[in-house]
């Protein structure tokens, strides 16, 4: 957990948010071990940004991997940031309901909880399926 939280950490310092100031940065480990980083950059043209966790995800597919095993998200916040829901489900789709998702503050505060309970009910492939 500790790779994961420094790399979370170190790749927040590049974010690019000079119209909100709200740097986020995200870590994601997949099943190989390999740890993958993102941090948000926003756009004039709102909503044109990228979260973090989306460009973690990206970089992950881009290597070839599949599977999330553990997520780090933090951000210099008065709480634990969550994930939108729009990156909850993006980490849905390749994280089982088991996966620990920690959101943490540069501070130090920490909340771990599992993918299922941070997007109970979550669109899935299950519901893609026409063969019923």
């Amino acid at each position: 957990m500790n790779e994961l939280k420094a790399a979370a950490l170190s790749v927040r310092d590049n974010a690019h948010a000079p119209y909100s100031g709200f740097q986020v940065g995200a870590a994601i480990q997949t099943e190989s071990g390999a740890i993958y980083a993102g941090c948000n950059v926003e756009n004039i043209a709102y909503p044109q940004g990228t979260c973090a966790e989306a460009g973690a995800i990206a970089a992950m597919v881009a290597a070839g991997e599949r599977k999330i095993t553990a997520a780090y998200v933090v951000a210099g916040s008065p709480m634990p940031v969550t994930p939108c829901g729009g990156c909850r489900q993006k980490l849905a789709e390749f994280a089982s309901g088991d996966v620990p998702v920690t959101m943490a503050t540069t501070g130090g505060v920490e909340q771990v909880m599992r993918m299922a309970d941070l997007l109970p009910g979550a669109f899935g492939a299950a519901h893609m399926d026409t063969s019923s």
